[in-house]
């Protein structure tokens, strides 16, 4: 090649980086800024124009709230609100009065964005977003029953902080015309997320009260605000239930537009997960309970109900539950429950990204970097697979060796497709050649580097994990460097594989170097980081093989000679 084109052909690229540049600049997608609004009231103006800065008048919205077929009607006028915050190490919550209901939870640990000092806000009820979890008591004399109103707790202070102790309960405090209290009890843990609930019945009437508790996690359809990458796999988001029939059954926003999801089942959780984060209503054990969605006011609610809590005269009794909000984080997710990690989604490849994920978080234990670590452990998978890739990398070596011979044939032949069939079928008799030689290893180890890349797409602990001049691993590299790299390597890659026989397949394999590279633009900086090391371990490994079947060729001819 002259040394003209050689200079056009890099004046070119280094034009279109620059566009490329400028165009993400422009229109590029950026990390959502955290929103300055207020949480409000989840029963207050549906406009979000009335701001708790003091107490708010509520209007109630019972529909949205599970039905048992006893209901109440205890009668209820407008009521006053007010809003608590509770703090701890990793929660920052606030619990409107007005039925008890988490409205926010923040998390100190999780910055909103890489640029912003922000906690990431995981649950809010703002004008713009509607994502909250309810909790209460239904049924014959539950105090959530009755159409016209929900009750309105006292509680002794609006700011509660876990400071240096070890947990922290907080007091929700209501008592019904007939005389029966009822306490909403909210435990905080020490460096948990997991919020206890627990409602104490304490019946001084002289009639047996009944109820039914229920937990419901109510969600708009907006987007996902911990989303990371606008091409590629999404990470789910939606609903998940875990019943004693199916431990893991997504219900997406469409399957409920499409009808309503119910079912009964011992034990069991109900989830609203996104990437990264995830909240979810885990009910006591030992009793069964009704899990069901629905769609209200634009809504999409998925929660559970207890069986009926009967309380005699002068009698005292609990109901429990827990409430997880927090990051996908494995070893918080199995604490809640056994199977809360399954909400980690590596698909039907988890028997493979189960192990990876460990050896991964055991290696950053070692090495204190994330970008460190997936480059260790793609050198350690890479060499896991020497063997399979080395039996790869010399069938494709050995058809290079003969690609000269390959091409004579075609030229001899070039109009006759089953004559060039029959004399190419000679030669890889003759010579020892397996075609399908260089493609089978490959597809068998697929499985291992498709489950490591859904290991690297769902783990949080990569979520503004910094590496060299990337500031998250979670995100697009900003300057395109790791894309360009991946699609050089992948290009000097093929140059060491022989030039399939086909004309036009020829083409479309000089293409896509190009079109992967573009494809890798936008996604996750780790996961290009990956691909890239693995190609360039590739090459090394291709290079080598090369460089011997080569060389045995040549001592051959010499021999011969």
């Amino acid at each position: 090649m002259d040394v003209k084109r050689v200079i056009s052909f890099a004046a070119l690229a280094l034009i279109s980086y620059v566009l490329v540049l400028q165009w993400n600049e422009d229109y590029g997608s950026k990390p959502a800024a955290p929103a300055s609004q207020t949480s409000v009231s989840a029963y207050s103006n549906p406009a979000g124009d009335e701001l708790p800065s003091a107490d708010v008048t509520t209007t109630t919205q019972n529909a949205e709230l599970p039905a048992t077929g006893a209901e109440t009607v205890t009668g209820a006028a407008a009521v006053k609100s007010r809003l608590i915050n509770i703090k701890t190490d990793v929660l920052d919550v606030l619990v409107d009065t007005t039925g008890g209901d988490i409205i926010q939870v923040a998390l100190p640990k999780y910055k909103a964005t890489i640029d912003a000092d922000d906690p990431f806000v995981l649950l809010e009820q703002t004008a713009n977003r509607t994502y909250v979890a309810q909790s209460g008591l239904v049924g014959p004399n539950g105090p959530d029953a009755a159409s016209t109103g929900r009750p309105v707790y006292s509680v002794e202070a609006s700011e509660f902080d876990l400071a240096d102790a070890d947990s922290l309960n907080v007091d929700l405090s209501f008592t019904d015309a007939s005389g029966v209290k009822v306490t909403k009890r909210y435990t905080f843990t020490k460096g948990s997320y997991q919020i206890g609930l627990e409602y104490l019945i304490d019946n001084q009437s002289q009639q047996s009260w009944s109820a039914n508790l229920f937990g419901q996690i109510k969600r708009d359809r907006s987007e996902d605000p911990a989303a990371t990458t606008d091409m590629g796999m999404q990470s789910y988001l939606g609903p998940i239930f875990s019943t004693a029939e199916n431990n893991y059954q997504k219900y997406d926003f469409d399957d409920i537009d499409d009808g309503a999801f119910k079912q009964r089942s011992a034990d069991g959780w109900v989830a609203m997960v996104q990437h990264y984060f995830i909240s979810a209503w885990i009910p006591a054990p030992g009793a069964e309970y009704t899990y069901s969605t629905r769609k209200q006011n634009g809504n999409y609610i998925a929660g559970f109900v207890s069986p009926a809590v009967t309380v005699a005269a002068g009698q005292q009794q609990s109901v429990k539950a827990t409430f997880f909000a927090g990051p996908k984080d494995q070893e918080q997710l199995s604490a809640a429950h056994e199977d809360l990690q399954l909400t980690v989604d590596y698909g039907w490849l988890w028997w493979i990204a189960s192990p990876l994920h460990m050896l991964l978080t055991w290696i950053h234990s070692v090495l204190g970097n994330w970008g460190l670590s997936i480059i260790a452990i793609t050198i350690m998978v890479k060499a896991a697979l020497f063997q399979l890739n080395a039996k790869a990398f010399k069938s494709m070596a050995n058809m290079r060796k003969f690609g000269p011979e390959m091409q004579r044939l075609k030229e001899l032949y070039g109009d006759d497709r089953q004559k060039m069939s029959q004399e190419m079928m000679a030669l890889y008799k003759k010579e020892k050649i397996n075609p399908l030689g260089g493609c089978l290893p490959m597809v068998a180890q697929m499985p291992i580097f498709i489950a490591l890349y859904w290991v690297l797409m769902e783990s949080v602990e990569l979520r503004q994990a910094d590496f060299l001049y990337l500031a998250d691993l979670s995100v697009k590299d900003p300057y395109f460097i790791l894309p360009i790299l991946m699609g050089v390597s992948m290009f000097i890659q093929q140059s060491l594989n022989p030039s399939p026989p086909d004309p036009m397949q020829a083409k479309i394999m000089k293409m896509l170097p190009i079109v992967f590279t573009f494809f890798f633009l936008w996604f996750p900086a780790g996961l290009t980081l990956y691909w890239v090391v693995n190609n360039i371990l590739s090459i090394a490994q291709q290079y080598v093989i090369n460089r011997q079947i080569e060389g045995s060729g040549k001592k051959e001819a010499k021999a011969t000679s």
